[in-house]
């Protein structure tokens, strides 16, 4: 074996080690069982997937916070616990009457790895749900529960988009955190979709939102 092949093979399992971690995480996440026999049962699963259908390489940015992603635990898990409860209480008092919506939320980032971490993170809290992803405008489309208002769709937009600028300071790229550092500061968000149209000749792809 060539020393060009054998470092061909290396980079090309390198691409595919976080897809292939995160197929191992979402397997034990699906089956609430992170036991050492479900993972290593879920990490067969992922080589076989692997091997069997092609995976496109995940970009990575080159940078992960580990501070910013014990950090993000702990706010996962209260969101989670405060939206059970949410759900409940919706279910109970509210019943039928209750208004839903499918809302399309525009991303700041292209990345493959954040608009599928993000999907995670939605499909794991309970009330949300994405339902569709439009990778060519970084859109996710999410079906969410009581978006009685326009304001309350709004709110929604928002919170998914500040998932994602958790996730951009965890593992986004150096200039998506500048982005996420100077709308705190009080610049105004700019999506993918907004930056592909500032551009000369830029695609003009619109979001609707639907309810």
């Amino acid at each position: 074996m060539s020393k060009m092949t054998r470092v061909g093979q290396k980079s090309a399992f390198v691409q595919k080690l976080p897809l292939f971690i995160w197929l191992v995480v979402v397997w034990g996440a699906l089956w609430r069982d992170f036991s050492v026999g479900n993972l290593v049962f879920g990490a067969i699963i992922a080589v076989a997937i692997s091997q069997v259908f092609y995976l496109p390489p995940v970009e990575l940015s080159g940078r992960f916070n580990v501070l910013r992603a014990v950090l993000f635990l702990p706010w996962f898990l209260r969101k989670v616990t405060v939206a059970s409860f949410e759900v409940l209480y919706w279910a109970v008092v509210k019943g039928p009457n209750i208004r839903n919506a499918v809302i399309a939320v525009p991303l700041r980032s292209p990345s493959d790895l954040l608009m599928t971490s993000v999907g995670h993170v939605l499909s794991l809290i309970p009330g949300s749900l994405v339902v569709e992803v439009d990778r060519g405008s970084s859109t996710l489309y999410v079906h969410a529960m009581n978006v009685p208002t326009p304001d309350a769709a709004e709110k929604v937009r928002h919170d998914i988009q500040y998932i994602e600028a958790r996730l951009i300071e965890v593992m986004g790229t150096k200039a998506e955190l500048a982005a996420v550092r100077a709308e705190r500061s009080g610049a105004a968000m700019v999506s993918y979709v907004q930056s592909r149209q500032a551009q000369p000749g830029g695609a003009c792809a619109t979001t609707q939102e639907v309810q």
